[in-house]
């Protein structure tokens, strides 16, 4: 199989959480990520990036298809449901603007900065070797909160990987569930534009 150049961009899967291991200001990167996918699919109305510049996504067709970790079976219809597909959407969000309230109360004042990576949403690990250095404490603390949702993500992209097809995550992602609504919603835009137009041609 041929490989493209945008197949090794699983390498900065590796990169971005080593440089978090070492110093969680690295976390801001994520949002290159973040960003990234809703660029593509509001300025050109297509999921190119989640098809095929995704880190992510190269990283779990490496380890599954490439390195045979995956079972490669599919995935059970209710993972593959819109109902579950937006709650998570909607669950997602909720755990990203929590990472931003926390934010905003350190930079008040009114908290001081927990200097934990939660995993899963529940299990809080010490994560003090990370260095901060002399950042400010509210940059920090979104650190720690965004490289949390960014692990927990894609340790549930790896677990769903190795159970099912190896791009599994795909289908139930909140950045490809939050892009494919805004392609449908452009395309849906652009539909009723043309017809409109067409209406005032003589």
């Amino acid at each position: 199989m041929k490989q493209h150049w945008y197949n090794y961009l699983w390498i900065w899967s590796v990169i971005y959480f080593s440089l978090g291991f070492f110093n969680i200001l690295f976390a801001w990167l994520g949002l290159i990520s973040f960003f990234l996918p809703l660029i593509f699919a509001i300025g050109f109305g297509n999921k190119h990036f989640c098809n095929r510049y995704c880190d992510r996504g190269q990283l779990l067709r490496m380890l599954g298809s490439q390195k045979g970790f995956s079972r490669k079976r599919d995935m059970p219809d209710w993972l593959k449901s819109r109902g579950f597909r937006y709650g998570f959407l909607i669950f997602f969000l909720l755990m990203f603007a929590n990472v931003i309230y926390a934010t905003y109360l350190v930079a008040g004042g009114a908290r001081e900065v927990a200097e934990v990576v939660t995993l899963f949403w529940s299990f809080r690990v010490p994560w003090e070797w990370a260095s901060s250095a002399a950042a400010s404490p509210w940059a920090v603390q979104f650190a720690y909160g965004f490289y949390s949702l960014m692990l927990t993500s894609a340790l549930l992209g790896i677990i769903t990987m190795l159970f099912y097809k190896p791009r599994s995550w795909c289908v139930y992602c909140p950045m490809g569930t939050m892009t494919q609504l805004i392609c449908k919603a452009k395309a849906g835009a652009d539909k009723e534009s043309l017809q409109m137009f067409c209406r005032k041609m003589p």
